[in-house]
């Protein structure tokens, strides 16, 4: 199994701080309310061509940030799939989240953090936010977007709203609608947050966030992002080195009386669950899983977009049925399309790792 796919808080973690910052202005929001003025943070790589036509777009995953060559380093470079040396490569943070663009953790006009008040908001407004962020920096139209899951969702929405605008979208581990088990699942990580008492109805303080339940959540998040294959080949039935003496004999695990008792696979998702609380907030989580939740595409009549559809076999979270289905749905409203369904055993989290058929996939689609 490849290494980094248990490294998710040290891939995802900047290792400096290269994002710049753009004001769009009031955003009106489709389900009501109103956000006075908008910041979104943004990173870009590469150089803007004279005629503005190599401009691509990265948006990020749930959790994800603008530093796109970061998290996304296997396919984001100069030489790489998404070549900077080529392309003028742009990846902005999503409206709500916590990593620089305004979000429920983010000071209200009353110089108060938003949180609960913050409103509902929906995919399309974070795509207006990214719409404005790129006019504001010099550009209108994208020779193409890239993103996974909820970047996903983002990039089939603005082909949609807004024909024309990008030529070539690439949607990796996406779909065009949460089914009722990605709902499910979204809600038992969010019910981890909302029965801590810390959560507080989303109004917390900032130095006292409800940590414990947004690091349960993570965990369940985690059994889902890798393959059960993954799991077993990485951490089977071991036992933690310290924790082997509360085990009480051959095929008996350790005792549930002894805290120093303990499977590899229990630390590594406490671990990952405790990092992950350092670098996100609760209530950002909890917005945007309602947006992608809420959010669906039942047509893409009147896309002039090509696209490009991956997916991959052990993906639990995002099965390739969906993409199947996005294909066919682009087929059906006159686009250029294909899928390509890899088979690897990393689970979801295989769309952040493999430079080697999706990259090659990507390369052929950014072609002119």
């Amino acid at each position: 199994m490849d290494p980094a796919l248990f490294q998710e808080n040290e891939r995802l973690t900047p290792k400096a701080d290269e994002r710049r910052f753009v004001d769009i202005g009031a955003l009106e929001c489709e389900r009501g309310g109103r956000l006075a003025n908008v910041t979104v943070a943004y990173q870009t790589w590469g150089t803007l061509s004279e005629s503005k036509d190599n401009a691509v777009l990265v948006c990020h995953a749930l959790t994800g940030d603008s530093n796109a060559a970061g998290w996304w380093d296997r396919l984001v470079g100069e030489g790489k799939a998404i070549d900077t040396a080529r392309y003028f490569v742009v990846c902005t943070n999503s409206l709500g989240g916590c990593r620089g663009t305004t979000g429920p953790s983010h000071l209200a006009e009353d110089s108060r953090p938003w949180g609960s008040r913050f409103p509902e908001i929906t995919i399309g407004d974070t795509v207006e936010g990214m719409r404005r962020a790129l006019s504001a920096i010099g550009i209108e139209r994208l020779h193409a977007a890239a993103g996974g899951s909820m970047g996903g969702m983002q990039i089939l929405d603005w082909t949609v709203r807004h024909p024309g605008e990008i030529r070539k979208a690439w949607l990796t581990a996406s779909c065009a609608a949460h089914n009722a088990n990605q709902i499910g699942f979204n809600e038992a990580q969010r019910q981890a947050i909302l029965r801590d008492p810390k959560w507080l109805g989303g109004d917390y303080p900032p130095d006292d966030p409800p940590v414990g339940g947004l690091a349960v959540s993570r965990m369940i998040a985690h059994l889902m992002f890798l393959s059960e294959a993954a799991l077993e080949s990485k951490f089977g039935r071991r036992l933690q080195e310290r924790g082997t003496d509360g085990a009480k004999g051959p095929g008996i695990g350790p005792s549930t009386f002894d805290p120093r008792s303990q499977f590899q696979v229990e630390s590594y998702l406490e671990y990952q669950g405790e990092k992950f609380t350092k670098r996100f907030d609760a209530n950002s989580f909890i917005w945007l899983t309602r947006a992608m939740n809420a959010w669906s595409v039942e047509s893409l009549e009147g896309s002039t977009t090509e696209y490009l559809l991956t997916s991959f076999t052990s993906d639990r979270l995002y099965p390739p049925h969906q993409s199947e289905r996005l294909h066919q749905m682009a087929e059906e409203a006159g686009c250029k399309s294909r899928w390509v369904n890899i088979d690897l055993p990393y689970g979801h989290d295989a769309f952040l790792l493999d430079e080697g058929e999706q990259g090659e996939a990507v390369k052929r689609l950014l072609e002119p």
